[in-house]
């Protein structure tokens, strides 16, 4: 797995995982926005962008090499933060290897299963060579509020994702639910959602900060399916007060 490390004078190391179809590159607009400068280890997920060559297994399978990651590049337990498909990686990180994160940020993770994902994923493989026009692959950008100066990136990175990976990808999205494990996770956590996001993408927020204790669980007003692309600014901000709280 490609991660990229910028080191940092703060004494925090943060972990950035993408959502899917993207790639590590979604972050660099909320990073342009950061005062502060801790280390950031912003990996491409498998089947993405400079991993594509290794097609995306399972959830399990990334983990571990997220897990891996962390042990060779960080010096101590790390704050992750994740989007979407990384949101639910980070969780099942925070759960799985509690030891190796010390506080997670969830934003807009899908955490309730989809009815008959069988015709869901039957459709997607129907549609997945799209992903490689220029003029569908830039209607998904905008839906993700991918801003004109990293459009070449997402255009890059849609047309390199398999659809092996597609379907692997998508597949454990639709059927990720809260691990057994998230309750008992002794961190801090903040879950977030857009306002405007689907329902379930609300329901699913309120399902993970009610099954972790002590959790922070904040809607964004005004927000879609994309707020670190869509407020970087206000994300930023979000980011730093959390990562400065005790």
């Amino acid at each position: 797995m490609y991660a990229s490390v910028t080191r940092g004078r703060a004494d925090r190391t943060v972990l950035l995982l993408h959502g899917g179809g993207v790639g590590g590159w979604m972050w660099r607009p909320a990073i342009a926005e950061l005062s502060s400068e801790p280390t950031l280890i912003v990996p491409d997920l498998p089947g993405h962008d400079r991993s594509s060559a290794t097609p995306y297994v399972s959830h399990a399978q990334t983990v571990h090499e997220l897990a891996e990651l962390i042990e060779r590049r960080a010096e101590g337990p790390v704050a992750v933060v994740g989007f979407s498909l990384g949101a639910q990686l980070a969780v099942l990180l925070a759960a799985e290897r509690p030891e190796l994160v010390d506080r997670v940020a969830v934003v807009s993770a899908q955490a309730e299963p989809t009815p008959a994902p069988g015709l869901v994923l039957g459709l997607l493989g129907l549609t997945a060579p799209l992903a490689r026009r220029r003029w569908f692959a830039t209607l998904q950008a905008r839906e993700l509020f991918v801003p004109a100066s990293l459009l070449d990136d997402y255009l890059r990175t849609s047309a390199s994702v398999s659809r092996a990976t597609l379907l692997a990808a998508v597949g454990e999205n639709l059927r990720f639910t809260v691990p057994a494990g998230w309750a008992g996770f002794p961190g801090r956590a903040v879950v977030l959602a857009g306002g405007k996001e689907r329902a379930v993408m609300r329901r699913s927020a309120r399902r993970l900060a009610e099954a972790l204790p002590g959790s922070e669980l904040e809607i964004v007003d005004g927000c879609g399916h994309g707020i670190p692309l869509q407020r970087p600014d206000w994300f930023a901000r979000r980011l730093e007060r959390w990562l400065a709280e005790d």
